[in-house]
């Protein structure tokens, strides 16, 4: 196994980090063209599946190299930091959401975010905080990543020799987790907005596709218009996408949505990671690797400003969530106006991406100077 870096997923990361932003700003109009718009899946479903393939590529070459004891190490310290940042970025969220909210009138800013809790319960939401159960809004993929990160170690050895089946029990507990309706508790007797039995498969597939993305390519004599695999995928992203553009207009959807097919496919639980949901983003995945192979593409100017923020996911994800709030609060006071609500989202994409060419920056800086004898 080579684990070369492949730079279509720095890309990808990137580019979902930009939607979660977008995503995360009340009444932005750019969010109507992030993927949440073009079908099932959102962009939590890419930020989850890379973040399982970045995670094999990374301590799968250290346990190759160092043995699984080490790899064990070094995965628990880095899940120990993403714990501290939660800590941490909650308490600066909370800052700036009451900040915010002193400023808007015409909307309470602290309700909307979810952090009334925390004002009537300020204890026990602390000791919530402390236990991953209190997640306001913006807040829950970093505590998912946490415990995601934390079972690596238990199928880590299975998954670099005997990936197929990692993933079965993977899928088992996938199916088991909303039949018996397991999950973790959260605040106030409620549960995980993001079921960690039901997430945990897109995080297992990714590091699968990893592992299987370092093997022998065979090469696909057949275009790509006669390919099953390929025209099945494509043709699914196609329905799907009419259905979801058809919620813009809900007599249109309940006048060509057959009663029946409803009754199954609703509602679409993001929760328990509906099949529907995944099935999207599979088939999306799969559609975009086979339109878009690493030819280089993704070393062009502009594509790297994405994959500098993708090959610092982490920083540039905490940023995103604090840039949220001060948008929309920066949106409320110039009167929600299309041109500020615009302004406001593309300055928040570019100074995430400037974090991201100084975190770049700053690491070049820091490597050693290596002084060769003339």
């Amino acid at each position: 196994m080579t684990f070369e870096r492949d730079h279509r997923i720095d890309f990808f990361r990137g580019l979902a980090l930009i939607f979660i932003f977008w995503d995360h700003v009340p009444q932005n109009p750019l969010a109507q063209f992030t993927v949440r718009n073009f079908g099932f899946s959102d962009a939590a479903e890419i930020f989850v599946f890379l973040a399982g393939y970045a995670a094999v590529l990374a301590y799968g070459k250290i346990a190759r190299r160092d043995g699984f004891m080490v790899a064990t190490v070094k995965i628990l310290r880095r899940a120990w930091v993403l714990y501290v940042v939660h800590i941490f970025l909650l308490a600066l969220l909370m800052g700036i959401v009451f900040f915010a909210n002193s400023h808007v009138e015409t909307r309470d800013l602290v309700q909307e975010m979810g952090l009334q809790y925390f004002l009537s319960n300020p204890q026990q939401a602390l000791m919530d905080e402390l236990l991953l159960r209190f997640k306001p809004n913006l807040m829950d993929p970093l505590p998912l990543y946490i415990l995601l990160l934390l079972g690596l170690p238990l199928v880590l050895p299975m998954l670099l020799r005997k990936a197929e089946y990692v993933v079965g029990l993977s899928v088992v507990l996938y199916l088991l987790a909303p039949w018996l309706q397991w999950n973790l508790a959260g605040t106030d007797g409620g549960v995980w907005f993001f079921n960690p039995m039901a997430w945990q498969l897109l995080f297992i597939l990714g590091g699968a596709a990893a592992i299987h993305g370092q093997r022998p390519r065979v090469s696909q004599p057949r275009p790509l218009t006669r390919q099953p695999v390929f025209i099945a995928a494509l043709t699914y992203l196609v329905v799907t996408g009419l259905i979801a553009l058809s919620w813009k207009w809900p007599t249109v959807h309940d006048a060509f949505m057959p009663q029946r097919l409803g009754e199954w496919l609703y509602p679409i639980s993001k929760t328990n990671l509906s099949p529907a949901r995944l099935l999207h983003f599979l088939a999306l995945a799969y559609v975009t690797a086979r339109l878009l192979p690493d030819t280089g593409w993704a070393r062009h100017w502009l594509a790297q400003q994405s994959c500098r923020m993708g090959r610092y996911s982490l920083e540039v994800f905490c940023f995103g969530v604090l840039l949220a709030p001060l948008a929309d609060m920066l949106n409320a006071l110039g009167g929600n106006t299309l041109a500020m609500q615009i302004f406001s989202a593309l300055l928040g994409v570019g100074l995430m991406a400037l974090l991201g060419a100084w975190l770049d920056f700053n690491k070049r800086l820091n490597r050693p100077i290596v002084v060769t004898a003339a």
